[in-house]
């Protein structure tokens, strides 16, 4: 099934919180990162009481229609035989990137490729290589894995568990300096992380099924009671959400459920996750499962030019506050990541007719009164 017209939502969804204003990493709101849809390992969640969660639970309903079930005897044989989900598990697997001033030219076997022979260094805040400043910090990787097809019937009958995992990875980089010796280095490493994803469905009234889906963070951690947050950060998983599909039935908002449907609706239980409709409305064949709160059929907006990170701030505040930082503090945001230079980038080039757009815009008219004649001006001539 095409996720492409809904992964430009989820997209936004991935980075919401990335980095905050005023993208920078000395500053105190960018110190604790990673805080919407995050699922850290089991071990780390308990030894801290859950201030971080290791679990995300989705329920939301299936209506497979009269014609499906063919009956009216709850979980009849028929219900949703022909229906089939997909599921994309999508999140961020957090790399961090270390900046390291070079205290000896004699090499060490301290990387895991054993490719590269590396001098002895020590990591700092940050270090000038090749005339820029780079400052030590957390990147992100998007991971994603997918469960295709999936019988509604069958996972009625016994749920479906697959297990996953995104891999450890040590990228080691030596920069010198006009003498030809090295003079700084950048190591990037993410540890692996191993996970599972858990798929039932339960028969809650005459051709309605409730589907549950469980992510699970699994990954080994030693000595997770003495571990920062941050340490423990590099074996979560960032941003967590899901996106899924149907074929042969439609999901059920939760938001605004059909009558009949509104104690099953109720009944859903979520945990650390909102699963609201995508696409186009009314069509439901998608659902999104966000770390945030969304209403159906979340769109983004046409006059935004680009994504901005900052947990649902507007856009044309963000934009003249960027433009309003200093020189250096520019600097600084350009130095960050690739991400926050292009949100500068793109902020300093946009055109007048652009920024206009972010003032505001009418995207529809209608009388306060439902008696009176439902014509509506044209926006442009009022």
């Amino acid at each position: 099934m095409n996720f492409q017209a809904i992964e430009q939502v989820a997209d936004a969804v991935l980075y919401e919180g990335y980095v905050l204003y005023p993208y920078r990493a000395s500053a105190v709101k960018n110190r604790q990162r990673w805080n919407f849809g995050g699922l850290f390992p089991k071990a780390y969640s308990e030894a801290s009481r859950g201030s971080d969660a290791w679990i995300m639970q989705t329920e939301c309903l299936i209506d497979c229609g009269g014609s499906i079930s063919g009956g009216s005897e709850a979980g009849g044989s028929e219900a949703g035989r022909h229906a089939t989900v997909d599921l994309k598990l999508r999140c961020l697997q957090i790399s961090l990137r270390e900046v390291g001033r070079v205290i000896s030219s004699d090499t060490k076997s301290q990387g895991e490729t054993g490719s590269e022979r590396e001098p002895r260094y020590e990591v700092v805040e940050s270090a000038v290589v090749a005339g820029q400043a780079i400052y030590t910090w957390q990147e992100a990787i998007e991971r994603e894995f997918a469960v295709a097809s999936v019988s509604l019937a069958e996972i009625a009958a016994q749920p479906l568990r697959r297990e996953f995992s995104f891999p450890a990875n040590r990228k080691f980089e030596t920069h010198r300096g006009r003498d030809g010796e090295p003079d700084a280095v950048i190591v990037r490493r993410q540890q692996r992380i191993e996970g599972e994803i858990e798929i039932s469905a339960e028969a809650v009234a005459a051709g309605l099924f409730r589907l549950r889906a469980v992510v699970r963070n699994n990954t080994p951690i030693e000595n997770a009671a003495n571990s920062t947050r941050d340490e423990a950060a590099l074996f979560a998983m960032a941003s967590t959400h899901m996106i899924l599909a149907c074929r042969g039935a439609e999901f059920v908002s939760l938001m605004d459920p059909p009558p009949r449907w509104s104690e099953a609706a109720a009944g859903c239980k979520n945990v650390g996750a909102w699963p609201v409709l995508v696409g186009t409305e009314p069509r439901r064949e998608f659902l999104l499962a966000s770390p945030i709160i969304l209403y159906d059929y979340p769109q983004i907006a046409p006059e935004s030019a680009g994504e901005l990170f900052d947990g649902t701030e507007i856009d044309e505040i963000l934009t003249l506050r960027i433009m309003s930082l200093s020189d250096e503090e520019k600097q600084e945001m350009r130095s960050l990541d690739d991400r926050t230079r292009a949100i500068l980038e793109r902020t300093e080039n946009l055109p007048p007719d652009q920024l206009a757009k972010l003032h505001g815009a009418i995207r529809g008219l209608r009388h306060l009164h439902p008696n009176q004649p439902q014509t509506v001006p044209d926006p442009s001539t009022a």
